[in-house]
C-alpha cells in the first residue's frame, strides 16, 4: 500500500473490473415496437427510419451485432444525434454518446500507456465503462470535426474501432489487454463528409439527412417543440394557444435553415415573452396570431422573394435550392448599344458562369436573325441578390428562357418557373432539390413548374400539399419550354 504505484495499479484495477466481459445475450427485438419509439421521437425521416428498422431486422434474424456501422450526414439541428437516442430505446440498450469534435490525438482514442503519469484510457473504453455493458448504442458525435495535425492522426485510429473485422480484439494502451468491441453499434454523425479520410468513411454506411420541409417543420413545433419550450417554462395550455397560422408564418419570416434548431429558439423566446405577461397579470389567457407575432418576436428577420404582378421581357422566375431550403430566383437580361461585351453579375460559380455561355450559344443557334448584330450591344445578365454567392446547372433552362423573351421582345408570364440544367443540342438534362424547389414556388405564388422529365420520380419526395398546388409540366427540351411559355410558336 505504501508502493509509489499502488494508487496507480489501483486505478487500473478498478477501471478493468468496472467494464462488462460477458458477451451479452442478445435480446428479442420486436420491431413494431422499435417502430412506434422512432416515429414517437422524430417526426418525418421517413428512409432513414426504414434503414434502420432493417437493420435491426437483421440483428434480430441473426440473433447478433451485424451490418455496417451508421453515419448520420446532414445539416445542423436535423436530429442525427436524438435518433442515436432513439435507436438505444428501440433496442432495449444503454445509450453514449463519445464528441469527436477538435479531438486531435490519438490518445484519445486509444488511451495512453500506463508508463506515462497520469495516464488514462481512451474516450472509446472510457464509454464502455460508463455505459456498464458490453453491448451499448454508442453515438460518435462530429467525426467530420477530427482535427490532424504534427500531434497525431485520431481519424487513422478509429479505423480499428469501426471495423467490424477487428474490433473484436480492440487494445487499449491503458488497458493492454484485448476488449470485444463488436457487440456495440456504433453511430456516427456529421455535417459534411468533405472532411472524414477515404478510409474511414468506407467502413461506414452514409445515411443523408435532407432537410426539413415547411409542413414537417410544422408538424415538428407543433407536437415537440411547442409542447416541451411551455413545460420548460411552466406554462399552461390553457394560458397559452398558439395558432396554426402563426407557427407558419415564424417558419417562414423567422427562420432560413435546413433543421428545427432556429426555430426552437424561437419558440422558446415567445414563450418567454408570455412568461413575462402572464406572471404581470396582464393577461390570463394569451393567444398568439400571425399578427401579434411582431410585439413577441420583433420585425421579421426575412423576407422572402415573391413574384412580380407585371414584368418585361429578359426576365424569368428560376427556383434554386440553398442549405437553408429552397428559394425563387430571377434571371435578369438587358442589352444596350455597346461593342458586344458580355456582363454577368450576381456573384455567379464557375458552374453558372458556364451556363449563361451555353445558353448565349443555344439562343444564337436559335435565333440567328436577330442575334446577328449582337456585336453592337452589349448583353448584361444579372442574378439578385447580388450578396449572396449562387452556383450549379439549374437555372440553365431559365437562362435560356430569358434570354429568348429579351431576343424576340415577348413577355413570360411571372407565374411561371423552372428548373433544369441545358445542354448544347437544348436537351434538359435532371437537378437535384426539388421537394425544396417546389415548396419555394408555392411561397412564393407560383402557377406552373417546369421540370427536367428525368426528375419525375422524385415526385415522391414531393409533399401532396405542394403537388396540389401547382401544375408541375416535366419537359425534355429547351423547345417544350420555349413553346408552354408563348414565346416561339
Amino acid at each position: 500500500q505504501d508502493g509509489h504505484e499502488y494508487g496507480m495499479l489501483y486505478d487500473y484495477l478498478d477501471f478493468v473490473t468496472a467494464l462488462d466481459w460477458k458477451t451479452a445475450e442478445p435480446g428479442e427485438i420486436d420491431l413494431k415496437k422499435a417502430e412506434e419509439i422512432l416515429d414517437a421521437d422524430h417526426y418525418g425521416l421517413k428512409k432513414v427510419k426504414e434503414r434502420i428498422v432493417q437493420q435491426m431486422a437483421v440483428m434480430a434474424l441473426n440473433k447478433k451485432q451485424s451490418g455496417s456501422i451508421l453515419l448520420f450526414v446532414g445539416a445542423p439541428g436535423t436530429g442525427k444525434t436524438s435518433l442515436g437516442q432513439s435507436i438505444a430505446a428501440a433496442l432495449g440498450r444503454k445509450y453514449v454518446r463519445i464528441s469527436l469534435g477538435g479531438v486531435r490525438d490519438e490518445a484519445e482514442i486509444r488511451g495512453h500507456r500506463r508508463t506515462y503519469i497520469g495516464a488514462m484510457p481512451g474516450r472509446i473504453m472510457e464509454g464502455m465503462k460508463r455505459a456498464g455493458s458490453s453491448n451499448p448504442v454508442m453515438v460518435l458525435d462530429e467525426v467530420d470535426k477530427l482535427v490532424r495535425d504534427f500531434g497525431g492522426d485520431p481519424a487513422s485510429a478509429l479505423l480499428e474501432v469501426l471495423d467490424p473485422e477487428q474490433n473484436n480484439s480492440f487494445t487499449d494502451h491503458y488497458m493492454n489487454v484485448p476488449y470485444d468491441l463488436s457487440n456495440v453499434l456504433f453511430v456516427c454523425t456529421a455535417n459534411s463528409i468533405d472532411t472524414i479520410p477515404e478510409p474511414l468513411l468506407n467502413r461506414m454506411e452514409l445515411i443523408s439527412f435532407n432537410g426539413y420541409t415547411a409542413v414537417e417543420k410544422f408538424n415538428i413545433a407543433r407536437k415537440h417543440l411547442i409542447p416541451k419550450a411551455m413545460k420548460q417554462m411552466g406554462i399552461k395550455a390553457k394560458n397559452l394557444r398558439i395558432t396554426d397560422a402563426a407557427v407558419k408564418k415564424i417558419i417562414e419570416d423567422y427562420t432560413a435553415e435546413a433543421g428545427v434548431r432556429g426555430l426552437k429558439k424561437q419558440i422558446d423566446n415567445l414563450c418567454r415573452y408570455a412568461a413575462v405577461k402572464l406572471v404581470k397579470g396582464e393577461e390570463e389567457s394569451i393567444s398568439v396570431t400571425p399578427k401579434r407575432l411582431k410585439e413577441f418576436l420583433g420585425r421579421k428577420v426575412l423576407s422572402h422573394d415573391t413574384i412580380e404582378k407585371t414584368t418585361i421581357p429578359g426576365i424569368v422566375t428560376g427556383l434554386a435550392w440553398t442549405m437553408a431550403g429552397g428559394e425563387i430566383l430571377f434571371i435578369e437580361t438587358k442589352k444596350v448599344k455597346g461593342n458586344g461585351k458580355i456582363t454577368i453579375t450576381g456573384q455567379l460559380g464557375d458552374v453558372m458562369r458556364e451556363s449563361v455561355e451555353i445558353a448565349i450559344s443555344l439562343v444564337k443557334g436559335m435565333l440567328p436573325k436577330e442575334t446577328e448584330n449582337l456585336s453592337e450591344y452589349d448583353l448584361h445578365i444579372h442574378v439578385p441578390e447580388g450578396a449572396v454567392p449562387k452556383d450549379g446547372p439549374s437555372a440553365g433552362i431559365t437562362i435560356v428562357t430569358a434570354l429568348y423573351s429579351l431576343f424576340t421582345g415577348k413577355k413570360v408570364d411571372p407565374k411561371f418557373a423552372m428548373t433544369g440544367e441545358v445542354s448544347l443540342r437544348g436537351n434538359i438534362m435532371p437537378i437535384g432539390g426539388l421537394p425544396e424547389k417546389l415548396m419555394a414556388a408555392v411561397r412564393a405564388g407560383v402557377k406552373t413548374v417546369f421540370i427536367p422529365e428525368k426528375n419525375v420520380q422524385d415526385l415522391e419526395d414531393v409533399a401532396d400539399e405542394v403537388k396540389a398546388e401547382l401544375e408541375i409540366i416535366p419537359v425534355k427540351k429547351i423547345t417544350d419550354v420555349l413553346s408552354a411559355v408563348g414565346l416561339m410558336q
